[in-house]
């Protein structure tokens, strides 16, 4: 197993975003020996872990306005994605 280093965690969504993509690429393109290639994909699977925890945390932050039976707001509650 190797020694991979962890995904920091003030790493933005767009630059892991980025990253993810240009080891997507390097691993669609084939030039990357085995062991390389291998590296690669578990950084990729820690990347992708990093931006869905990123992504669930910014919908936890989205929040909805709630408008009582007045037609008037009434205060806000977390949102619902589902």
């Amino acid at each position: 197993m190797t020694d991979a280093a962890p995904i920091s965690a003030d790493l933005s969504f767009e630059d892991a975003l980025q990253r993810l993509e240009q080891i997507v690429q390097k691993l669609e393109s084939g030039q990357a020996p085995l062991e390389e290639s291998i590296a690669l994909y578990e950084e990729g699977a820690r990347l992708k872990a990093h931006c869905e925890a990123r992504l669930k945390a910014a919908q936890l932050r989205v929040e909805k306005i709630v408008v009582g039976p007045d037609g008037q707001p009434r205060g806000a509650e977390p949102a619902s994605f589902d």
